[in-house]
């Protein structure tokens, strides 16, 4: 049965897709989850993490990978300071000011994917709004941290198609990209098949970032988009 799909490519030079963080690494998975999308589109809509997000969490997603990058890794350096030196601190350049002769300094770790690109189909919400966002965001639109920014305009466009394979055949590849086929999809699983695992991908609560556990579906595809740049 036809029906209306979103489709958009995320594009980007540099990409941070949230893995389980630690104290001193914070890793990047393969491909941006639900959270990552839903937080995407709701910058395009200028909503901020106070507001209410309920349109978006009912919208389906499934994610192709079109191109997962190749790894880089970057380090911080941090400051700490012992809880018991500076306690109930306003701020950290307070704690810090406490004791510098008692401040620690240790190295993390960011892992980023370089040269990515995704295509996503969104279907079951507004999206003739999300469509319109996406192409004119009220705020940055960044995959993962703020420091990766877009490399291409996203878009964005609703088509009608049978499913949302079929629905990321009509979409715009960055020029660059032209010619790049899809070999696995992503979405929640239904039960129909394909290698399933379990993903800490779902909001519960932006505030808190609590998120719930969510089965998804790896898909097997060859998605060829037929549009041009």
């Amino acid at each position: 049965m036809m029906q209306p799909h979103l489709v958009f490519t995320l594009a980007a030079t540099m990409a941070a897709m949230g893995d389980l963080a630690g104290h001193e690494r914070r890793g990047s998975l393969l491909w941006p989850g639900r959270s990552a999308i839903l937080g995407l589109m709701g910058a395009a809509l200028g909503l901020r993490r106070e507001d209410d997000f309920s349109a978006l969490d009912a919208v389906s997603i499934g994610v192709a990978v079109f191109e997962q990058g190749a790894g880089l890794r970057d380090y911080h350096t941090v400051e700490t300071i012992p809880t018991a030196v500076a306690k109930r601190p306003n701020s950290r350049p307070q704690a810090l000011r406490a004791d510098p002769l008692r401040n620690n300094t240790t190295i993390t770790l960011r892992d980023y994917r370089v040269g990515v690109l995704y295509g996503v189909a969104v279907w079951g919400g507004p999206l003739e709004t999300l469509c319109t966002a996406l192409n004119s965001p009220q705020f940055t639109l960044y995959l993962g941290r703020k420091s990766c920014p877009l490399s291409a305009p996203p878009g964005a466009r609703v088509v009608l198609a049978d499913g949302p394979e079929a629905a990321l055949t009509k979409m715009i590849l960055p020029p660059w990209f032209a010619g790049r086929s899809a070999t696995r999809f992503i979405t929640d699983d239904d039960g129909t098949g394909g290698h399933v695992e379990l993903r800490h991908d779902a909001p519960r609560d932006r505030q808190l970032w609590h998120f719930a556990p969510r089965r998804v579906a790896f898909h097997t595809v060859d998605i060829r988009p037929e549009g041009g740049a």
